[in-house]
């Protein structure tokens, strides 16, 4: 019984990790229930390979406490974030700027907490992700 479950557990397992995206397709992750984490990246192999650091880093910090891709929580969903600012290289480092010092006004009186421990390049690369979120 334990060798059959084994068995079943792996073969499932096997499945679980088959399932990539081909081109033109949206790549997707199964966030825990209600975690609020990011839920797909660009379908564009361009776009999927500059936003897969961005959307690892955003995974592994506490962005899905106060964000969500398409949803507002505490702060704004990555969609509206990506509608009000182009992509460009001020707007990235300003965004990146803000994820590191925090601050309110932009999106309500809410304070965004500062993450100083996060280094610049890691907050352009959670920005550039979120600003190619569509």
């Amino acid at each position: 019984m334990k060798k059959m479950m084994m068995l079943l557990s792996s073969c499932a397992l096997l499945i679980a990790c088959e399932s990539t995206p081909k081109a033109g397709e949206t790549a997707t992750t199964e966030p825990a229930a209600g975690s609020g984490a990011p839920t797909a990246v660009p379908a564009t192999g361009d776009d999927l390979a500059s936003a897969a650091p961005g959307i690892k880093l955003i995974a592994a910090s506490d962005c899905a406490g106060c964000h969500q891709e398409r949803n507002k929580v505490v702060g704004p969903a990555y969609v509206d974030i990506a509608a009000k600012y182009q992509p460009t290289e001020a707007n990235i480092a300003m965004l990146a700027n803000k994820i590191i010092t925090g601050g309110k006004g932009n999106w309500g009186e809410i304070p965004m907490t500062p993450h100083p421990g996060l280094s610049v390049a890691d907050a352009q690369e959670m920005t550039k992700y979120i600003l190619s979120v569509k």
